[in-house]
């Protein structure tokens, strides 16, 4: 890249929105420039978790569709708290999600997010690697470029899809700096298995997945577990509050070890080997973390760049959304009359399709404040199941009285009742 080089469009991040993106444009015949600061798109992100795909199938197309790199359709939804020796786990199995295009798939993103590169490349994209851009340029407020060292790249539009914790948005005078209230502190690891071995220790398939998420692992410390099946992996891990963590004597990989070890999760992995181990953030405000503005003219910001999660409590939403705003952006640009109407048009179809589920959800962040819910409620589910499945040869006590009794011992009726005004008012 020499200085003053010009383009129709620069996408800075080569993720699953900048690829998006780039790879619609592409095909629209204009002349698209994505540069990355790892050495190659999926370099440097950590493999796995779940797309929900109906955004990927706009993207690609039926056909196209059916190519991609995707792992197992998830037909199992579990959710487990946990606590001590145990654990229960409410385990939701729907076949229909995955009859014609399944609703999600378990993905790696560094097998993915290659794929999704040489279809923006075959499209006629540029993809330039090792590449960190340092500034934007400006001329009359207007966004028109950006400075990567010593060499300039100019463009009619740039695209902001460069992650959570978004240098260009930021940059732009579009976000602030993260606070922790925000988001989470990601750990993840890959661990590889054969994939009988998978199907027999989750009572799958062959071709199906499970997803599970688990609360009660965090040592009493907001956050929680996950746990999705790969074709020959399992992708586990936790996302914790950073304020609260800091608060902690245990660190995070010691947390992430007694995860492992738990004894309603060893066997689900025991044998398998870590192949990949890493940590990473995580947006969790949803609705409330997105800027007022997603644009400066000549610049739209997509994906984790602009705070586009959905924090549901049993899951975080991310990937579909950084896709359908990746869309969202290239058909703004493709459809403006003039510079000046991308950004409204952007922010518009954001409007039709992204921000209203982000903002029936918004409130849901709220119940992840019951600190309550990551120890005491676990303890309390447990405990209630140890009553009623115990049978020791002693004459039991009357149900009622004994579960009043454990809600009381575990986490205290004015608790219980307070709580869970806050997360009906959540809903």
């Amino acid at each position: 890249m020499s200085g003053e080089e010009k383009v129709d469009v620069l996408v800075i991040g080569g993720g699953m929105a900048g690829l998006s993106c780039a790879y619609l444009l592409a095909k629209a015949g204009k002349e698209v420039v994505v540069v990355e600061r790892g050495e190659s798109c999926g370099g440097k992100t950590l493999t796995g978790g779940r797309i929900y795909t109906y955004s990927l199938e706009k993207l690609l197309g039926k056909e196209l569709f059916s190519q991609a790199p995707l792992e197992r359709p998830i037909v199992k939804e579990q959710i487990a708290m946990t606590h001590s020796q145990g654990a229960l786990t409410i385990d939701y199995t729907d076949y229909d999600f995955k009859e014609d295009v399944p609703q999600s798939y378990s993905v790696l993103q560094a097998v993915f997010n290659p794929w999704l590169a040489e279809q923006a490349e075959e499209a006629g994209a540029v993809i330039a690697g090792g590449i960190l851009v340092e500034n934007l340029i400006e001329k009359d407020g207007r966004i028109i470029g950006v400075k990567m060292g010593d060499e300039e790249m100019l463009a009619d539009l740039v695209v902001a899809a460069d992650g959570i914790n978004s240098f260009i948005a930021q940059k732009a005078g579009l976000r602030g700096d993260l606070i922790g209230a925000e988001i989470a502190v990601g750990v993840k690891e890959l661990i590889e298995l054969p994939e009988g071995i998978i199907n027999a220790r989750f009572g799958l398939s062959k071709g199906e997945g499970a997803a599970r998420l688990f609360l009660g692992v965090t040592e009493g410390i907001g956050g929680g577990g996950f746990l999705y099946t790969n074709r020959n992996s399992i992708s586990l891990g936790l996302a914790i509050a950073p304020e609260k963590l800091g608060e902690q004597k245990k660190p995070l990989p010691d947390i992430m070890q007694d995860f492992k070890m738990h004894p309603s999760i060893y066997p689900l992995i025991e044998g398998g080997e870590t192949v990949e181990y890493g940590a990473h953030l995580v947006s969790e405000a949803g609705y409330n973390g997105v800027p007022k503005k997603l644009y400066r003219e000549g610049l739209l910001v997509v994906g984790d760049a602009g705070g586009l999660c959905i924090n549901m409590g049993t899951s975080i939403r991310g990937m579909d959304l950084a896709i359908a705003s990746a869309i969202a952006a290239a058909n703004a640009y493709l459809e403006a009359q003039n510079a000046t109407e991308v950004g409204n048009i952007y922010t518009k179809k954001l409007s039709e399709t992204i921000l209203p589920t982000m903002k029936i959800y918004r409130k849901y962040p709220v119940m992840m404040e019951i600190p309550r819910l990551f120890k005491e409620y676990p303890l309390m589910a447990n405990d209630i199941m140890h009553f009623l499945f115990t049978v020791d040869g002693k004459i039991p006590k009357k149900m009622l009285k004994s579960i009043q009794k454990v809600v009381k011992q575990d986490v205290g009726l004015k608790n219980l009742l307070s709580d869970g005004w806050k997360g009906l008012r959540a809903l």
